[in-house]
């Protein structure tokens, strides 16, 4: 059974590696496609010709597209990012610490949203069609269909405007400083993320739920005299959680770039800033490192979702024999 797992595992991991090996060629080619050109956006339009074509022989933009994507591609898995044609220092120092504050809004966001979410949509199952039931599916319909700046506004204007003037309406965080130094202008980035993941995790979680409390085996541990609550945590559980991971990955993966439009909402210093700052001025390593890490939060949180849905379903794991 560890043979075939890891086998499935290794799979996954292929198949994660070429779907990122497409997506930065996408990436690439979006990139080289935008109307500006990127030294002329550096000097601006009184620049000679000869300054720009020094400056693109700098940047290497006056190479092949193919050994511009192929010097790209092998520097980022050297470790070399490039350097920023905004700022003239490297990529890496420029985002790092705005990737790093990035994550740990997003970590903050998952730790909290994931177990509300089971805990909200598995109490709804067991109370199917009682008052918990129905208001709860209730407010997370009404959730579900704002999206993250409306939400957002609606928490500003009652608790840093009009209502109550508990918590300040942006971060006041320096770049490079440590997230957790403004814990109260925290608060409202991370309630944002949170309501626009937990709706859709609930409700899976609460369909999936029903399905297996419904199903045979579970019936059977209950005639076999198994208390309610074994029944519950070791049967249903594992089974229901299965489902709900997927729906979690995707979340957490469409966060990766629903971030941005709540940091540029709350002016908090990740990626968002920085990701319109360098499509402003026509960055284009930024842009590209930028986009390539959304899209390797995708294929990481698909490929732990995948491999975690297995570790807690038995029936996953005895196909997998």
């Amino acid at each position: 059974m560890k043979a075939s797992i890891l086998k499935f595992v290794i799979k996954r991991i292929a198949l994660g590696l070429l779907t990122l090996f497409i997506v930065s060629l996408l990436i690439f080619a979006v990139t080289q496609a935008f109307p500006a050109d990127p030294a002329e956006a550096m000097l601006g339009r009184e620049a000679t010709p000869e300054a720009l074509a020094a400056l693109r022989a700098d940047f290497g933009l006056d190479k092949p597209i193919v050994v511009q994507y192929t010097n790209w591609l092998f520097g980022i898995l050297r470790g070399d990012l490039g350097t920023s044609y905004a700022t003239s220092i490297s990529v890496s120092e420029y985002i790092g610490p705005r990737v790093s504050a990035s994550f740990f809004l997003l970590l903050i966001a998952a730790v909290g949203s994931i177990p509300l979410s089971i805990v909200i949509g598995a109490n709804a199952a067991l109370r199917r069609d009682r008052k918990f039931d129905t208001a709860s599916s209730l407010v997370s319909l009404i959730l579900a269909a704002m999206p993250e700046f409306v939400v957002g506004t609606i928490l500003t204007i009652i608790f840093s405007t009009t209502i109550w003037q508990l918590l300040p309406a942006v971060t006041y965080l320096e770049v490079g400083a440590p997230p957790w130094s403004d814990i109260s202008g925290l608060i409202l980035p991370v309630l944002t993320l949170l309501i626009a993941v937990t709706p859709y995790v609930s409700r899976v979680m609460r369909a999936a739920m029903i399905e297996v409390l419904e199903s045979d085996y579970v019936e059977m541990a209950r005639l076999k005299g198994m208390d309610e609550r074994t029944v519950l945590w070791r049967h249903a559980m594992p089974n229901a959680v299965g489902p709900a991971f997927q729906v979690i990955a995707l979340n957490l993966a469409y966060l990766a770039g629903g971030v941005i439009i709540v940091e540029r909402l709350f002016n908090f210093p990740g990626i968002g800033s920085a990701l319109a700052d360098a499509v402003r001025s026509r960055d284009l390593p930024v842009i590209q490192f930028l986009a390539l890490i959304i899209a390797g939060v995708y294929v990481l949180t698909n490929l732990l979702a995948d491999i975690g849905t297995v570790l807690v379903t038995p029936r996953l794991r005895t196909r997998l024999k």
